[in-house]
């Protein structure tokens, strides 16, 4: 039987390495009508999945312990069990280093494992987003180490992750997936694996194809969130309500598409997607000038939204030096679990710098663990009686569960970065929005 059959009988064995916010979600469509195995380095994870809990919290626990008791599901930490799928699947990060180039030891590493286990017949398909050639130029060759020639004995695939996560719309099921392939067969057999779980498939003429497709739709939305911002900050000296700006402009029936300004990008894709095509671009000759303008205005957010803080507690005579300054939401946006790349994050640390005493509240964090990029030893504090205790309070994150007028009430002096305030009626003179 073909892996084409297979696939579309729901007789394949599917491999998912890397069991986070991309590779959970696959683990529980896939699993409604396949054998999943589920690959990944944190021993933890893997313990809490085989026992049926979750450690993302809008993936609920129920539906991975029916998996695993099912039969359908199970994890693994040891990577020899690659053997016995048809399909892999790789999710891993592909975070940007320090110096804003990307950083491809994960899908590499991966890539090395993947190869020393890998067996005829099977179909490899990378779904971290990355620059247009990572899959023929890095995937292929270290895969090929394992004796095995792509095209021949095994299937070569690209397609990108489109996980929004908390949005209740669209899920893997009803976003179409883009799927390219090394060659005809692997871009078919791609294809007849996603056609099990989504609605409609994408095929594309290659894998740098489907590679540059994810980076042009964050790319879009980079750019797009940075003219905002950019008018954001010309809006806040002319004295214009911008966000009452977009409101108006978004009852236009064609030709606009809104976005909404704040403290800064956050997530996984669109802070870091278009440096990984400015950094292929240098390869080319070419500087993608518009791109890299868009990131500079996106990152100087938090250095506003700080200043703007500043500025607010100036008027009051108080400094940022000693001030007690409460920062509510870590996420990167409202009503998730999801803190990477998070501008409040910079804004708690460029606050520290300067000498304030810095909380946070998040009802998804309990305390911060540390990152790549940051080590803050803070726990989230209760709002119960507190609010007061501050000189300012932030709106980093407009989580629906905050009450806005009793924040608002309560507090001393209000720092909003999302407009989370605009139903707020009395009690104007203490926000300030930045």
């Amino acid at each position: 039987m073909s892996l084409v059959d297979k696939l579309t009988k729901h007789e394949a064995r599917i491999g998912i390495l890397g069991l986070g916010y991309v590779g959970l979600p696959l683990v529980l469509e896939f699993g409604k009508h396949s054998e999943v195995y589920g690959f990944d380095t944190d021993v933890e994870k893997i313990k809490a999945l085989n026992s049926g809990r979750s450690y993302i919290k809008h993936i609920p626990a129920p539906a991975i312990e029916a998996l695993v008791k099912g039969g359908r599901f199970r994890a693994y930490s040891d990577f020899s069990a690659l053997r016995e799928v048809d399909v892999a699947i790789i999710c891993v990060p592909t975070p940007l280093n320090e110096y804003r180039e990307p950083d491809l030891s994960y899908v590499v590493e991966t890539a090395k494992t993947l190869a020393k286990h890998l067996q005829k017949g099977q179909l490899v398909v990378l779904e971290s987003t990355t620059y247009p050639g990572t899959t023929d130029e890095v995937m292929l060759p270290i895969l090929e180490t394992s004796g095995l020639k792509a095209g021949t004995d095994f299937l070569l695939a690209y397609s990108p992750e489109r996980v929004d996560p908390g949005n209740k719309n669209y899920g893997i099921r009803n976003v179409p997936k883009v799927v390219g392939g090394l060659d005809a067969a692997s871009r078919d057999a791609a294809a007849a694996l996603y056609g099990t779980v989504v609605d409609k498939v994408v095929p594309v003429s290659s894998t740098r194809a489907a590679e540059m497709t994810k980076l042009l739709e964050n790319i879009y939305r980079c750019v797009n969130i940075a003219l905002v911002n950019e008018l954001k900050l010309l809006s806040l000296r002319m004295g214009i309500d911008i966000w009452e700006v977009i409101e108006a402009a978004s009852t236009k029936p064609y030709g606009f598409t809104p976005f909404q300004p704040g403290p800064g990008l956050g997530g996984h894709c669109i802070p870091i997607d278009p440096y990984y095509l400015s950094w292929k671009a240098k390869e080319y000759d070419f500087s993608t000038r518009f791109i890299e303008l868009a990131g500079e205005v996106n990152s100087s957010m938090p250095y506003h939204a700080v200043s703007c803080i500043a500025q607010a507690l100036n008027r009051r005579k108080l400094a940022v030096n000693g001030s007690r300054i409460l920062v509510l939401g870590i996420a990167y946006k409202k009503d998730i679990d999801d803190l990477r790349e998070s501008p409040s994050l910079k804004i708690i640390e460029l606050l520290q710098e300067q000498g304030a005493q810095v909380d946070y509240n998040d009802p998804y964090f309990e305390k911060l663990h540390r990152m790549r990029k940051y080590n803050f030893p803070l726990q989230s504090v209760s709002l119960e009686n507190r609010l007061g205790e501050y000189d300012c309070v932030v709106i980093a994150t407009d989580h629906s569960s905050y009450d806005y007028e009793r924040i608002v009430r309560e507090s001393k002096l209000v720092a909003d970065t999302r407009n989370a305030t605009r139903h707020v009626r009395e009690h104007r003179d203490k926000i300030v929005l930045c």
